[in-house]
């Protein structure tokens, strides 16, 4: 596998970030907390995702960013692929939104099956890509650190070794559950046999017969009472018959009986009905008699020409029309006076309104006409303050005149006398110092010369090197005595332009203390004059928007006058209006009581009509009435000569006698089909037992057959789990062997070290390194940069094992180091090159190095660098100094 391209949208601090990966050794380098290694964080997530960091994926979101993109371009067995992520930070945690892995043939779409397909490409899953892969940083000893059980586990997950122990393992399982199910077996075939050896000694199939035989004896009588039964039945269904038959007629007798009797009293009470109805009509009519003489008068007083209740509806209506015309009116005069006092009102509120805001702007205009003054005010002490600043500017120029130094030279001037002085003070030194020496060469031979002999020696001093060459002495201390004197001269002459340069420079710095003034009361000046003609532009408009506010108030109480007067005028109207509506109202209330009468003369008449039509209809059904009495009389002299009494008592005989019979034979029945059914119940528990047998013995065949199968299947799954065993050994032997070449061809290329004969790797990958003397030492008594390059030469020879062992049919993902420089001084360094150039020349495609070391910075084919901008904490990337242009998809 080869990473070819990454590009990242808000993953940690990289807002946007997309660049190429070439075949080879990459280094990426910048400064400490640019985020070299989020990138490789972010391919080994895009890989595996979640599982892939030790954090959430909140985390991963730039702060402040809603979603993150994560695309990783890879080739693999010569095809192309591109992952994808989307993580979405819109809800209360961040969640997976996409993810997707275009092939070359298909896309899968879905987490699950996305990280399913990398770790089948791969073969490893996250946890071992970090372990043979990926050394992330800090993790650099992670592999002899850890404890012998884990290191283990590890190292055999990578070289597919765990594989065979979960196959031994299932074996050794299935073998156990053979045996179980094999005893289990074993035990229920012992019971079958019991149970078949219980069942063959009774006598089944005697009890059989014996039991079909009594049922036949007792079905044959079962029949002959039931055929008795069937005759006894026919009999009491005749003599039942015949007395329902008699039973009926007497009910009907009666029945007719009791109509005749109601038929009667209903013929006399509706004939009491006919005459009190006859009664009503003449009481009617003497009402209407009455009542349409009221009519008469009343339409004469209401001048109608008709009585008709259609003429007067329509009377009715016309005065409801005109009353409503009224009431109209009457509502659209009362809107109108309330939109006229409405109108005056809103005029008057207006009125008041527009002089506030009047007044209001004249008092603004007055505030600002005193703001006005105090900003002249202000001006002119600007103004002043700016001439009286020129003019201590002046003062402080001044001082340059007739001075060597230019203005703004001051402290260039300092700096050169400070310079100068120093140096002078160092050259009086010296020749103070030089003085000294002198001086006391010349007392030392001067005393001696007093002495006349050497105190030491007792000698004579004549001729002796200090007295000889005391004159050259005294001509080198007036010498020096005349150079110090110069020196000091110098010194005090530097010392003085040192003081005048730093008056000066006092000066430049009033005089830029005072320029900044000047331009800090020309800012505020320049301020005030504009707030000044803006003061005077609002003032002057304020006064002006008085005046028309003013003017408005005016207009608006004009309207308010007339809208009151409308007002009054349209209040006269309305009660014109309410006295004409009054006398309609009383009109329609005359006619409406005149329509009653009307209306209830006619209700008069059709009550007359009923109570005829009543009286005719009582007549029609007591004829009816009459002639189904005549019937019915004739139906009970029919009834009265069909009832036989003799021959009633003789089925009431037959009646009984067949339900005596009935009952005896039901109880002799009920005994023999009580014996019939326990026979057949014990005959079916017989041949239950009978077909229990025979299911026994099928169940022991099958039995016996599986327990032979058990077996069978026992033998093949112990010499399946000594098989996993064994290969697991074997292979995990020739690894180790091949593991420990690997490891020592590798330390031995990048720590060449006389102290260190070999490394030895036992079965359980128990490290151990032989110093030249044969003492055996374990990694962790290392120091830190030995142990660090023992734990890269482990990584990177089992790298090296699974290429070999994969041998190119699933190239490995690229060799990935994180900072491994951090446990490492300079020479080290040189070996972790080695290292890595090494792995190259293996056949490594690509290799991956995060690093800031300038001596990897060289060995690398290309360098990604990566630069955080520190105002806005986001991080950027770079290729060879260029930012890459956006890649093609």
């Amino acid at each position: 596998m080869r990473f070819d391209r990454l590009s990242l949208q808000n993953f940690k601090c990289f807002e946007d970030a997309d660049f190429r990966l070439d075949t080879g050794v990459t280094v990426v380098h910048g400064v400490n907390g640019s985020g070299k290694s989020s990138l490789l964080e972010a391919c080994f997530f895009a890989l595996y995702g979640a599982t892939a960091i030790d954090r959430t994926l909140d985390e991963i979101v730039t702060i402040g960013a809603e979603e993150t993109t994560v695309d990783l371009w890879f080739t693999h067995e010569g095809e192309s692929y591109h992952l994808h992520r989307r993580i979405r930070a819109t809800g209360e945690r961040a969640v997976t939104a996409d993810c997707t892995l275009e092939g070359p043939n298909s896309t899968l779409d879905g987490v699950g099956d996305v990280e399913d397909r990398v770790r089948s490409m791969l073969r490893m899953d996250a946890s071992a890509f970090v372990n043979s892969a990926f050394v992330r940083q800090g993790e650099i000893n992670k592999l002899i650190e850890a404890s012998p059980g884990d290191r283990k586990r590890m190292i055999d997950r990578l070289l597919q070794l765990g594989r065979l122990e979960t196959y031994r393992e299932r074996a050794a399982e299935a073998r156990l559950g053979v045996e179980n199910l094999k005893e289990r077996r074993s035990g229920r075939l012992d019971s079958l046999e019991e149970q078949i050896a219980e069942k063959d000694e009774s006598t089944l199939y005697e009890r059989a017969n014996a039991l079909e035989s009594a049922i036949g004896d007792l079905e044959s009588e079962i029949e002959q009472l039931e055929s008795g039964r069937e005759s006894a039945r026919e009999t009491l269904s005749e003599a039942e018959s015949t007395l329902e038959t008699y039973e009926q007629r007497r009910e009907e007798l009666a029945t007719i009986t009791e109509r005749i009797e109601t038929l009667q009293e209903r013929i006399a009470e509706d004939e009491r009905r006919r005459q009190e109805l006859a009664e009503t009509i003449t009481d009617r009519r003497q009402e209407i008699e009455t009542r349409t003489d009221t009519i008469e008068t009343r339409a004469t007083e209401l001048d109608l020409d008709s009585t008709d209740p259609d003429a007067i509806e329509a009377a009715i209506e016309a005065a409801r029309e005109e009353k409503e015309r009224l009431t109209e009116a009457i509502m659209d005069l009362r809107e109108a006076v309330q939109g006229a006092e409405h109108e005056a009102e809103t005029a008057t509120e207006r009125a008041k309104t527009l002089q506030s805001r009047a007044t209001d702007r004249r008092e603004r205009a007055s505030e600002l006409e005193t703001k006005q003054s105090q900003l002249e005010a202000e001006i002119e002490a600007e103004r002043e303050a700016i001439e009286e600043a020129a003019a201590e500017i002046e003062t402080h120029l001044s001082a340059f005149a007739d001075a060597s130094i230019e203005y703004g030279e001051g402290e260039s001037a300092i700096e050169d006398r400070r310079e100068a002085l120093e140096a002078t003070r160092e050259t009086e030194t010296e020749r103070r110092e030089e003085l000294a020496t002198v001086t006391s060469r010349i007392e030392e031979a001067e005393s001696l010369l007093e002495a006349g002999k050497c105190p030491e020696c007792g000698q004579p001093v004549d001729g002796a090197p200090k007295v000889e060459s005391l004159e050259a002495d005294r001509e080198e201390q007036e010498r020096l005595e005349a150079a110090l004197e110069s020196e000091r001269e110098r010194r005090r002459e530097l010392e003085d332009e040192l003081d005048a340069a730093e008056a000066l420079r006092e000066h430049e710095r009033e005089i830029e203390g005072l320029i900044s003034t000047v331009e800090s009361h020309g800012e505020r000046l320049a301020e005030k004059r504009d707030s000044l003609a803006e003061t005077r532009t609002r003032r002057d408009e304020l006064q002006s928007e008085a005046t028309d506010l003013e003017d408005e108030a005016a207009k608006a109480e004009k309207t308010a006058e007339k809208a009151q007067k409308r007002a009054a005028e349209t209040r006269e109207k309305i009660g014109e209006h309410n006295q004409e509506r009054s006398e309609y109202a009383d009109h329609i209330e005359a006619l409406e009581s005149l329509l009653e009468t009307v209306e209830a003369v006619e209700s008069l008449r059709e009550e007359i009509e009923r109570a005829q039509e009543t009286r005719e209809s009582i007549d029609d059904r007591n004829d009816e009435r009459r002639e189904t009495l005549t019937e019915l009389r004739e139906r009970k002299r029919t009834l009265d000569e069909q009832i036989d009494d003799e021959r009633v008592e003789q089925a009431r005989q037959n009646r009984e006698d067949a339900t005596d019979y009935l009952e005896q034979v039901e109880t002799e029945l009920a005994e023999k089909r009580e014996q019939h059914d326990e026979h057949r119940s014990e005959l079916g528990a017989v041949q239950n037992e009978l077909e229990e047998l025979q299911a026994l013995e099928d169940q022991r065949a099958a039995v016996a057959e599986t327990v032979e199968a058990l077996d069978s299947l026992h033998a093949e799954l112990s010499d399946l789990e000594s098989m996993y065993a064994r290969l697991r050994t074997d292979l995990r032997q020739r690894n180790v062997s091949r593991l420990e070449t690997l490891l020592n061809e590798t330390f031995d290329l990048v720590y060449r070290n006389d102290s260190y004969a070999r490394i030895e790797l036992d079965g359980d990958y128990e490290l151990t390194v032989y110093q030249k003397d044969g003492s055996p030492l374990s990694p962790d008594q290392l120091s830190g940069g030995e142990r660090a390059l023992f734990n890269l030469s482990l990584r990177a020879a089992i790298y090296r094992l699974l290429v070999e062992g994969i041998d190119g049919a699933a190239p490995m993902p690229p060799l990935i180091l994180d900072e491994p420089t951090v446990f490492l001084d300079s020479g080290h360094v040189s070996q972790l090159v080695a290292l890595v150039e090494s792995m190259r020349d293996l056949g490594v495609e690509q290799i991956i190095v995060v690093s800031h070391d300038e001596e990897l910075i060289g060995a690398a084919d290309d360098l990604v660098r990566v630069e955080k901008d520190p105002t806005t904490n986001r991080s950027t990337v770079e290729t060879d100094g260029f930012v890459l242009p956006e890649a093609d998809d």
